[in-house]
């Protein structure tokens, strides 16, 4: 490797021709992504603060002021200004410190976690990680997990249920409501990946949507996963993990006797402060009406597409509930579709159940782009 240092204008221009290689949310053409362009004022805040380090939050308590902020904001989108957490990378952490809370707490020799077929494949990292028994409960015909497989599958081993609002591939939400009986019933852990849902469900429900609760308005949620570089525009890395009480962060706490904080739950050690500082830039910036506003769009164009589809002659696999639209050809299957509007510039993505071709309607994807990918689809 060679170490001898480049001119600053060297260096940008070679980046400049790399970043040629990489599509942009701008150009409409990424529609496989839970991810979107972040909002201007959260791209120059998480700038702002770049050297922030809240795995020693002890030299930057400003900036971990503004993470106990954002987790606040956060609870009080959920139903509970009183809940804990942080500001982690993304569901995937967020995920495995659930898991992980739940296992710590219940403290059983062979934990088990129940988690929907429709899970996000960061559970089965978590299992791998943590020596968690996966069980996988079935879903129902309408792709939502069956409240009777979870049942069955219940066991004096089991730390953990799941549920997700948001399924990764179809959008769907599961029976959170029913769910939550359960486990209070069963005195189980119940985890709710809303990864994507969180910064969606809380604002279509204030704009008339009738979408069941999923959050800590009902008794029997522990914790929520919850990603503000999905739809709440924040930059990347910025997930969310929050439990209902501290006894759960306390769970995971390990000793860092050499920091100026003596005590750290998170999973990575060293974390940088510009995600909290950013999400809670934006959250501020954007205000519940900014939300419904950005929900609203992106669901009206989620509509407008699902109308497109079934007039064109293709089938859609559950009419869309949140802004994930997977459909199929009546001539081709999936991934033979999907490599070709590959070819015509088109990054979408397939679902593995059932198989078909899905698109993510974020806030980069506007109604001129799909009236484009349409006609692409259609001469296809």
């Amino acid at each position: 490797m060679d170490f001898k240092g480049l001119s600053r204008d060297k260096i940008l221009k070679l980046l400049k021709k790399v970043k040629e290689e990489d599509l942009t949310y701008d150009s409409g053409r990424i529609l496989g992504s839970m991810c979107t362009s972040p909002h201007p004022i959260a791209k120059e805040v998480f700038c702002e603060f770049i050297e922030s380090n809240l795995g020693d939050p002890g030299l930057f308590k400003g900036t971990r002021a503004l993470e106990n902020d954002v987790i606040k904001m956060i609870g009080e989108l959920l139903g509970d200004p009183n809940v804990v957490g942080h500001v982690v990378t993304g569901g995937t952490e967020a995920n495995l410190m659930a898991m992980r809370a739940a296992r710590n707490i219940k403290g059983l020799v062979k934990p088990e976690i129940i988690v929907p077929k429709s899970a996000h494949f960061s559970f089965k990292k978590a299992a791998e990680i943590l020596r968690l028994n996966l069980k996988e409960a079935a879903l129902g015909p309408d792709y939502r997990v069956d409240i009777d497989s979870v049942g069955e599958l219940l066991s004096s081993n089991t730390v953990a249920i799941v549920g997700i609002a948001g399924t990764t591939e179809l959008g769907l939400v599961d029976p959170i409501p029913e769910l939550s009986r359960l486990c209070e019933d069963e005195g189980v852990y119940l985890h709710v990946d809303a990864a994507l849902g969180g910064f969606i469900i809380p604002f279509l429900k204030e704009a008339g949507y009738d979408i069941p609760d999923f959050d800590f308005r009902l008794k029997g949620v522990t914790s929520v996963t919850i990603d503000p570089h999905k739809m709440g525009l924040a930059p990347i890395p910025s997930g969310c993990i929050v439990f209902r009480g501290r006894e759960y962060l306390d769970s995971m706490s390990i000793e860092t006797p050499y920091l100026t904080e003596k005590q750290q739950s998170t999973i990575v050690g060293t974390r940088s402060g510009a995600s909290a500082a950013a999400t809670w830039a934006i959250m501020k910036y954007m205000g519940r009406e900014g939300y419904i506003r950005v929900v609203k769009d992106s669901m009206k164009i989620t509509h407008f597409l699902a109308r497109e589809l079934k007039r064109c002659g293709f089938e859609l696999v559950t009419e869309p509930q949140l802004n994930i639209v997977a459909f199929n050809s009546p001539d081709m299957p999936p991934e033979a579709l999907a490599h070709q509007l590959g070819l015509k510039g088109w990054s979408v993505s397939i679902s593995s159940y059932p198989p078909a071709v899905r698109i993510v309607l974020m806030p980069h994807i506007k109604k001129e782009h799909i009236e484009a990918f349409m006609e692409d689809l259609t001469r296809i």
